[in-house]
């Protein structure tokens, strides 16, 4: 792996973030996809590890994963382009922070910046629309969200348009889950498992039970850095990218590569890599992006990963009760306005955010 210069200094994640959780199994029903699908088992008896560390700390609890039943799988089916709708030219570009299986909030942020209909169905023409990861966990429907996403996809390359995706940490984790289950793996602070830290971080047993081989295939093929219109696009706010190759191209070769491999510990050391956060915020901020920037090219670089009330400073109640906390209102633009965080937290009662791009302070 190539190692790039100017990285800035990292932040880890520690015990009191919501990421450490182990939320209640969502179970409910409803539109867009939640709840039972044909073919699916009742789920197994929970185990749920011990609460109060992170998935990197030593002696790291085995959590036997359960088989499960295929589920039927989902057609997406391109949709004409709406009449009026020039077919060619670049539309507006959109850019969506962490969904994390909050469906129902996802539709209704798309439909009020009248990117999908009533229905559910592409109507923006050739409008270009960047989702910069993290689909699942912690939320009810992780599974209907990568749907969903997939069907846009095909519609709005039907209408002249796009919609596309980036490999976001928790992308990573699921992958780990589902490939290795309870396989040990070196965390780096004693030994680690890919199922009990998928847990630990929010994972829901109905979105295990309902994944896919095409849900795993499309995942595995996420690019994890574009650059769009003078935007550099990734999921979390760190250097860590500068680590697997000097220019875009390299990157996302370079992490396919490595999930085509299939190793236990390699694929660990990237969720670990991209799970770090907080590169941009504070005193040298500003020139971590620029290295990121001044590598991969850009003016501008936008991330989800990192809640916009924890680059504040401003954290309220893990569980989303006390919602005394700072309301998130839009995007956060910091680092001397050469960064944009996108991750709302809708997993801690905030905000999913849909943004057109470019956007002014």
């Amino acid at each position: 792996m190539t190692q790039g210069a100017g990285q800035g200094p990292e932040v880890e994640r520690t015990a009191t973030l919501r990421d450490f959780r182990v939320p209640a199994y969502v179970h409910e029903t409803g539109p867009y996809g939640q709840g039972a699908h044909p073919g699916d088992v009742a789920p197994a008896p929970e185990q749920a590890p011990p609460q109060g560390y992170p998935p990197t700390e030593r002696d790291l609890p085995v959590v036997d994963g359960q088989d499960t039943a295929p589920t039927a799988q989902v057609a997406v089916e391109p949709v004409p382009a709406p009449v009026g709708q020039p077919a060619t030219g670049p539309g507006p570009l959109y850019v969506v922070g962490d969904v994390h299986g909050y469906l129902d909030e996802l539709v209704a942020a798309l439909q009020e910046q009248d990117l999908i209909d009533a229905d559910g169905q592409w109507c923006a023409g050739t409008a270009r629309l960047w989702f910069l990861g993290d689909f699942t966990d912690r939320g009810p429907d992780g599974i209907g969200v990568i749907d969903l996403v997939m069907r846009l996809s095909a519609e709005a390359a039907a209408a002249g348009g796009y919609c596309k995706a980036l490999m976001g940490n928790h992308e990573l984790l699921l992958l780990g889950a589902k490939r290795f289950g309870d396989t040990p793996v070196n965390s780096g602070a004693g030994t680690a498992t890919f199922q009990a830290a998928w847990l630990l971080n929010g994972g829901q047993k109905t979105d295990m039970d309902r994944l896919q081989d095409h849900h795993l295939q499309w995942m595995a093929r996420l690019d994890a850095v574009e650059e769009v219109d003078g935007h550099l696009l990734v999921h979390s706010d760190t250097t860590a990218y500068l680590d697997y190759g000097g220019s875009i191209e390299e990157v996302n070769d370079t992490i396919h590569e490595a999930l085509t491999r299939n190793d236990a510990d390699e694929v660990w050391d990237l969720f670990r890599k991209f799970t770090k956060r907080f590169s941009f915020r504070d005193e040298g901020g500003a020139d971590a992006v620029r290295s990121l920037l001044g590598t991969y090219g850009g003016t501008r670089i936008v991330h989800g990963h990192s809640p916009i009330p924890y680059l504040l400073g401003e954290v309220g109640s893990e569980d989303g009760e006390d919602n005394s906390g700072p309301t998130v209102e839009g995007p956060h633009v910091y680092a001397e306005g050469l960064a944009i965080a996108m991750d709302g937290g809708v997993t801690m009662a905030g905000k999913l955010l849909v943004q057109q791009l470019p956007m002014t302070d």
